[in-house]
């Protein structure tokens, strides 16, 4: 297997104010590094369609869904959220969602497939948090079950803040299994108990944060075997993001990836990856940091499956050398 289906959209990056905490323009920036590496083509790149809103209502409370579309959430709703409600949002979250959803549509006949955006997981049933608005992980596990195309589905979640509103969202659903492995340290404040939840040391760095994935990935996989796996591939656990503080390196990120791609794929269980939170003023270093994930993978197909490094040649082709 060497095909890696890549989804995209255009209005993932909307107009939006360059001051704002929040990295809009990284999602066009990612896009742009992958054509440039040419891990991203015209031959593997797809599109999502327009999110039904039946699907979204399935995971989220309808008012608050009605709302959020119409513009009538309240200021304090708007203020939880932190992003600045405009009809591009609508369209930008919507399709994002979609997109996490064609990403396991595409994984499921391909065996693994990335998402250029996802990893909404601050969303709970009724309200939106933390750059959150609807939780895509949620919302596709769910789809995944109720539709009959899963019997269980695994989030396994690396993003540095807990998956709090996909834990209290999916705790209902027995055939779906949540797991976060997160800085004790970071947002959210208040953690969600629900679900499988490793709480990780400030600045625990790449060598112990590898050693725990390392021993709790193989053993969650045998234990629960799951028939789908959604991977939320957060990048704010690296050394220089802003809002994270687990001190891993492009490297550490790398072979995080790798190890958790390659242990799914060995046990054949089909893989959508989503690329979780990522904070940095420079937008062209946070887009390359995101394409890790993608980068990681092409490299994991390539080698048929085993985990493996680039040369110092190829590092400075995919511009890693330099973060």
């Amino acid at each position: 297997m060497t095909f890696l289906p890549l989804v995209f959209h255009p209005n993932y990056s909307i107009p939006f104010s360059e001051k704002h905490r929040f990295p809009m323009a990284k999602f066009a920036q990612l896009e742009e590094e992958l054509v440039r590496s040419k891990i991203l083509t015209s031959n593997n790149v797809f599109s999502p369609s327009p999110l039904s809103l039946s699907t979204l209502m399935q995971a989220h409370e309808a008012d608050y869904v009605q709302r959020f579309i119409r513009g009538q959430l309240t200021q304090a709703e708007i203020n939880t959220i932190g992003l600045p409600w405009s009809d591009w949002l609508v369209e930008r979250t919507l399709r994002a969602v979609s997109g996490t959803l064609l990403t396991a549509e595409l994984a499921l006949q391909h065996g693994v497939a990335c998402h250029l955006a996802g990893g909404t997981h601050h969303a709970h049933r009724g309200y939106g948090s933390g750059f959150c608005i609807f939780n895509d992980l949620a919302v596709t596990a769910i789809e995944l079950v109720e539709s009959g195309k899963a019997k269980h589905v695994l989030i396994l979640d690396c993003d540095v803040h807990q998956g709090d509103g996909t834990a209290e969202m999916c705790a209902a659903y027995e055939n779906i299994t949540t797991v976060s492995w997160h800085c004790d340290e970071n947002y959210p404040e208040l953690k969600q108990s629900a679900g499988i939840n490793i709480a990780l040391a400030k600045g625990l760095g790449d060598s112990g944060y590898l050693q725990q994935i390392k021993q709790d990935i193989p053993a969650l996989l045998d234990r629960l075997q799951p028939d789908v796996v959604l991977y939320d591939a957060g990048v704010d656990v690296h050394k220089d993001d802003r809002l994270g503080y687990l001190q891993l390196t492009d490297m550490g990120i790398w072979q995080r990836d790798q190890f958790v791609v390659a242990e799914c794929l060995k046990r054949r269980i089909p893989t959508a990856c989503v690329i979780g939170g990522g904070y940095d003023r420079d937008i062209k270093k946070l887009a390359i940091r995101h394409s890790i994930l993608h980068k990681a993978i092409y490299y994991l197909l390539q080698s048929n499956g085993m985990l493996c490094m680039p040369s110092n040649e190829e590092l400075d082709f995919l511009r890693l050398s330099s973060l």
